[in-house]
């Protein structure tokens, strides 16, 4: 519940900050919670409020791409300045070096070395590395080893 407060004392603040950008965010991140805790009957706990978030920060970034695809700069500059404030909220992602080390030493541990057996890492890492990192990005770098 801390950050579901947290952004409720942030959405006030950009009220008296007149920052329409940051309060049009949070705005819809706090409704995509509320309507989430409605839907499972219950509050969330910290961890489905990140989850929220998280979802939310994927749709967004799914429009960037779409945005700069399309050349449109205007609104790819508006989802860059949204996805800054939704990761305010989100835990600290491992770096790209981490990251790689992780990788090779579960590769190295279950013996995998063909990219036939990605599957089999990728399942166990996504769980071990769950909010640490991305899967996206486990994914990537798998085909990369594995390749190479």
């Amino acid at each position: 519940m801390e950050l579901e407060k947290q952004l409720n004392e942030d959405m006030k603040a950009a009220m008296k900050a007149r920052d329409s950008n940051t309060l049009d965010i949070l705005r819809m991140t706090i409704t995509s919670i509320r309507n989430k805790a409605l839907a499972v009957g219950k509050d969330l706990a910290e961890a489905d409020v990140v989850a929220v978030i998280k979802a939310d920060a994927k749709k967004i970034a799914d429009s960037l791409e779409s945005f700069v695809q399309n050349a449109r700069e205007d609104l790819a500059t508006k989802a860059r300045r949204e996805l800054e404030i939704l990761a305010r909220y989100l835990p600290a992602q491992m770096s790209d070096e981490e990251l790689e080390l992780r990788v090779r030493a579960k590769l190295q541990e279950l013996g995998v070395t063909e990219a036939a057996q990605a599957g089999k890492v990728m399942g166990v890492l996504a769980n071990e590395l769950k909010g640490q990192a991305d899967g996206s990005r486990i994914k990537a770098l798998l085909d990369k080893l594995l390749v190479a």
